[in-house]
Parts: C-alpha cells; structure tokens; sequence
C-alpha cells in the first residue's frame, strides 16, 4: 500500500445512458507541449487526456498505467502529470493503482491537473507542482439521456462519487469535507502557490524540471479544438454518436481543415452549428 493512508474510490461504472466527457475549459487551458525536463527510469507520464480518446487514438487508461507499475516493480515511483481529465472511472483505477503500490509515489504536476487528472493526483505520497501549475477539481459531470427515471439514476448513481472525491481533497488537505464539497461545486482552480497553500500539493516543483515540446504543442492545437467543440456540444446535449457525425462532416465539408493545425475551435462550432440547423429544418 502507499506510505500514506489513503482513501479508496469505489466506482461502479454508469448506466448505460451516461458519458463522461473532459471540461471544455479544462481542454482550452491545458498546454499538451508541457513535459518533465528530465525523468528517472522509474517514471511513468500521464500527458494526455484520462482514457481512451476517440479523436487521436491515445489516452492515458488504466491498464496503461497498470502495466507501467509492474514493469518499475519494487522501488519508488513518479508519476509525471500534465492532463485536462477525462474519463472518471479511469481517472479512480489510475488512483487506486498507484495508492496500491507498496513504495513511495511522487507525483510532480508539470503543468495542468484537471478533473480526473487531479484525482490522480491525489495518490502521491508527495505531492509537487510548478509555480506556473494548476489543479482543477469539479464534481462529476456526465452527459445523460432517458427519462426522468434514467435520469434519476444517473443523479442517485453520481452522488457517491462526489463525497468519495471530497473525502480523498478533504484528507489531503487538511479541510473539512464541506469545504472540499464546496471547491467541487464551484469548479475551483488554483495555481501552484494556492494548491501549496491549500495542501492540495507539498511543495513547489522547480521550474528547470519542465519543459516545453513546441512541435507537440502545435500538433496538438488542431486536435484540442474539435476536443473542445466537442465537450461544449456535449454540455448542450447532443448525444456522442450524434457530436461524432456533425464534427465529421464539418471536417469533410471543410477542405482545408487538414492543412491548417490551428483550425480555430469557435469556427468549428460555428460551422457545426449551422450544420445541426440545416439537418433539422
């Protein structure tokens, strides 16, 4: 087990009727360049969003991580970690891994801990983050579809999810489990120095341990924006396979979409609402 008595998570999977999608603002701030300047070979780096991701084929799973820690086996490990979330449930198994681990768990936030990712966090002996780092936590959202006793579900099926994330910020930090309660239903940011302040993370990552990957980060801008476009249809609703099909064809409609990485997510939008607008008239 850890050095450090953790809580577990207990997470049954959703309904059927639910998805979890990644926080469009989480996906606008999150910089996908940041990386360690440096690693130890006992590393395991989690810079990508939490699960599998439908758009590139990556994501950061489970069993990714799983694999990852019996390959370091028995010494110490770090958990490098630069993520806008993503899936819940993978979010907690990546948490209950690296808590089962019987040596120390140091995991240093490079750049961006949101959601999910902040989960993961959590299950650091020790816990560091860079000056210009961030940390979001926010309640479980998901996208649901049914009636109202799907729906009901869903919301009764949530609920101990949330108190279960409370309690792992409200240990962590030394606050009372409301207070925790109240950071998630505010969807609270905090920088480097909050996060140190708040006990949300130990001390301060020096800022010659990170890096930036420039080619990776603009590679990356293209992707981020349908990533984007697509958690914000999801918060208004549209059902997944119905994003899916609307972002394809505004892409097929859109020639040049592929030459230009830097395909502005507000256009994108744009063009997909106009879309939606034209197949339902």
């Amino acid at each position: 087990m850890s050095l450090r008595n953790l809580p577990e998570i207990k997470a049954e999977r959703l309904p059927t009727i639910c998805a979890f999608e990644p926080d469009a603002d989480a996906l606008d701030r999150w910089n996908a360049g940041i990386l360690a300047q440096q690693s130890p070979e006992n590393t395991i780096s989690i810079l990508d969003v939490i699960g599998e991701d439908i758009w590139t084929g990556g994501g950061v799973t489970s069993k990714r991580v799983a694999a990852a820690l019996r390959a370091i086996g028995d010494q110490e490990v770090f958990v490098d970690l630069n993520s806008p979330g993503g899936d819940f449930f993978e979010g907690v198994a990546i948490y209950n891994a690296l808590r089962a681990h019987p040596h120390k768990v140091t995991v240093r936030i490079l750049g961006l801990a949101a959601s999910a990712a902040s989960v993961i966090a959590m299950a650091g002996d020790e816990i560091q983050i860079g000056k210009a780092g961030f940390l979001m936590v926010h309640n479980a959202w998901v996208i649901a579809i049914g009636n109202r006793h799907d729906l009901y579900e869903a919301a009764k099926t949530m609920e101990p999810f949330d108190d279960a994330m409370a309690t792992v910020y409200a240990e962590r930090s030394g606050v009372k489990k409301s207070k925790a309660a109240e950071w998630m239903d505010n969807e609270t940011w905090f920088n480097g120095e909050q996060a140190v302040k708040e006990g949300l993370a130990d001390n301060f990552l020096p800022a010659d341990q990170v890096a930036e990957d420039k080619t990776k980060a603009e590679a990356a801008r293209s992707i981020n924006a349908t990533r984007r476009v697509d958690a914000l249809l999801a918060k208004s609703g549209i059902p997944r396979n119905e994003r899916r099909s609307l972002i394809g064809e505004v892409k097929r409609g859109m020639p040049d979409a592929a030459a230009h990485v830097t395909l502005d997510a507000d256009d994108l939008k744009a063009a997909i609402e106009q879309l939606r607008s034209t197949i339902r008239s």
